[in-house]
């Protein structure tokens, strides 16, 4: 790998339209692109299609990055990478959304924002009672609407003072660690919405469980029980992920 002061140097080339620069970033990152790659393989599009949409992710990467991110420009670019890849399987690989399914995500989402303080009616079947549907349908809805990783996107959209995603992802030596917080990030995004608050308050905020018993309105013992689960629930499908 290239040191960070020749890769900021050949990222400044390659934005100012030297493609010899940008050819020289691609070869020495090949590796970050290829390990993203294999996580996505098995999803109905070959290899080499693969790999070109990561390359396209990491070019996307050298045109946006910004220098005032206090961030390597290899951890910049992994979600980069990942957002292309995830943006074509939804939009025109294997997993495609008619215009209907995503109406009907939006609305599912309307509803549970109107009653996020009430967590009691944010069910699968209170939406599916709802919108007089299956709770298959409505599952399928929601992980349709699932969206590429943003750098910006914050962790909890309901605190202004939230990290996003480049906040957490630190300046690790290795590709794994970095790719691995992004599968974190994932697996947090798709947890319903009591059981994200929960992980957002024991990890995030630092909350102990008796402190999140109290803002959640239900016993210490509860929470235990609900974050156990939780967390294995993660495990499981982070195991999947690797």
């Amino acid at each position: 790998m290239l040191e960070h002061s020749q890769t900021m140097l050949l990222v400044k080339k390659a934005q100012d339209g030297d493609e010899y620069a940008k050819n020289i970033l691609l070869e020495h990152n090949s590796p970050l692109i290829k390990s993203i790659v294999k996580r996505y393989i098995g999803k109905g599009v070959e290899y080499d299609d693969l790999y070109q949409l990561g390359c396209v992710g990491f070019l996307k990467a050298i045109n946006n990055f910004d220098y005032n991110y206090d961030v390597k420009f290899s951890t910049y670019a992994v979600p980069m990478i990942a957002g292309e890849i995830k943006r074509f399987l939804r939009d025109d690989g294997s997993i495609k959304v008619s215009r209907a399914i995503k109406g009907l995500a939006y609305q599912i989402q309307k509803y549970i924002d109107a009653n996020k303080e009430n967590y009691s009616k944010i069910t699968i079947e209170a939406i599916a009672q709802h919108f007089n549907m299956s709770v298959a349908d409505v599952v399928f809805a929601q992980e349709s609407s699932k969206m590429p990783i943003s750098m910006n996107e914050k962790i909890d959209n309901d605190s202004s003072n939230s990290p996003s995603i480049m906040d957490k992802l630190v300046q690790s030596d290795t590709t794994e660690e970095r790719i691995d917080k992004i599968v974190l990030k994932e697996l947090i995004e798709q947890l319903p919405l009591k059981d994200k608050k929960i992980i957002i308050l024991r990890y995030f905020r630092d909350k102990t469980q008796s402190e999140v018993a109290e803002l959640l309105h239900v016993s210490q013992v509860q929470v235990s029980r609900l974050e156990n689960r939780i967390l294995q629930k993660m495990k499981s499908k982070f195991d999947i992920a690797e």
